[in-house]
């Protein structure tokens, strides 16, 4: 998934789960400081398991997996 962010950040990362308050639950997560698309050069910060608050989601996005 592509999760884009309220303050500007994009995390992507497989989904694993969800809850009642919609937070989503990523792993293998990647976050990219500004819109991917815009920097494809730009290096991700691992963030591997990542808690994403529900009120803080902007859209969700299906990303097609890594080779």
């Amino acid at each position: 998934l592509r999760i884009r962010m309220s303050d500007g950040r994009t995390l992507v990362g497989a989904f694993l789960c969800t809850d009642r308050q919609s937070n989503v639950i990523l792993g293998s997560a990647q976050e990219f400081l500004k819109a991917a698309d815009a920097f494809p050069g730009s290096e991700p910060r691992v963030l591997g398991l990542a808690m994403v608050p529900g009120h803080h989601i902007v859209s969700i996005e299906v990303e097609p997996p890594y080779p």
